[in-house]
């Protein structure tokens, strides 16, 4: 009853106080009205990260997306050592500032990091815990926009040729004619695919499912491989020794990496393929909405990012619809 009370007083004083003087009115409250009714339960901060990655965890947020918003929010209200009620938005800009110049970060990482926050004091804001969050003033970090690499069609066919084991070959081949993330193909399993149809479905970020498709040359080379497998394992890609256990995310990329020293490639990873993929698509006409759905993008904005056009397309369009 007493924490009602305390809430629509707040609430209704809201218009007329910033955030420090909403949280000493609350306290003020709290502590007159315990004289009467005993103690009343106040909110602390670990409190508002829990409940913060409890709504995310609704939302569909991955585990290893909460485990980075923790991480993130916690280390800036230890670094501030103030109540998330008496933050300012100077605090928060400082805050990155000075992350920034200790560690060397890159711009792409603090805007992460203010990303991240503001997402935590705009639901602050929004739940009422908050009068108006401090991040709302700190704008979106300019970044350099650099020119992700993809694969040539001469190094996916080097690497084809190049492969001594039949398990590589199928899981370059996957990679590069499905686009999936190496995190949704190592937790694939035989059952899951679909021969007849040339499909798949995957479990993207989020727990997000959505159909993939392969041609003909992965449907052979993934036959070929599984046929030749003793192993009584579920997993569509496992070790090469026994006890034959599912590969993770690591075993490929460093797989990868040591294809791409043997054949004097540079950069050899598995997320290359996916952007290869969406560079290829989009050259060949694939419309953009399409290409999200493939990818398995919430905003085409991603997609975007991924989907970059060579530049002789754009001199040979410029001379269709301009020149």
């Amino acid at each position: 009853m007493n924490q009602d009370v305390i809430k629509d007083v707040v609430q209704e004083m809201l218009p007329f106080l910033d955030n420090a003087q909403a949280e000493k009115l609350k306290a003020t409250l709290t502590s007159v009205l315990a004289k009467y009714a005993g103690n009343i339960e106040t909110t602390g901060d670990k409190d508002y990260v829990e409940l913060f990655l409890a709504a995310k965890r609704i939302e569909g947020c991955s585990e290893k997306s909460l485990k980075y918003y923790e991480k993130t929010i916690c280390a800036m209200l230890d670094k501030l050592d103030k109540d998330a009620n008496h933050i300012t938005t100077d605090d928060i800009r400082s805050y990155l500032t000075v992350y920034q110049e200790e560690r060397g970060s890159s711009k792409v990482t603090i805007d992460n990091i203010r990303r991240i926050l503001s997402s935590f004091f705009t639901w602050l804001e929004d739940e009422d815990y908050i009068l108006k969050s401090p991040v709302r003033r700190i704008h979106k970090v300019k970044t350099v926009t650099n020119v992700k690499e993809t694969y040539s069609d001469e190094e996916l066919e080097m690497m084809r040729d190049n492969c001594d084991e039949i398990r590589d070959l199928a899981m370059i081949d996957l990679l590069a004619s499905t686009g999936m993330r190496v995190g949704e193909m190592v937790l694939l399993n035989r059952s899951d695919i679909d021969f007849h149809e040339r499909e798949c479905v995957v479990f993207g970020k989020g727990s997000k499912e959505r159909v993939v498709y392969f041609d003909a040359r992965t449907k052979i080379h993934l036959q070929n491989y599984l046929a030749s497998r003793k192993d009584d394992n579920p997993a569509l890609f496992v070790s090469l020794r026994e006890p034959n256990e599912r590969l993770k995310i690591g075993g490929v990329e460093t797989r990868l990496r040591e294809f791409g020293r043997k054949l004097g490639m540079i950069k050899v990873h598995p997320h290359k393929f996916r952007r290869t993929l969406a560079t290829m698509a989009i050259d060949k006409g694939m419309p953009i909405e399409q290409l999200q759905q493939l990818l398995g993008h919430r905003k085409i904005d991603t997609t975007l990012q991924y989907a970059m056009v060579k530049q002789s397309n754009v001199k040979i369009a410029h001379r269709k619809f301009i020149g």
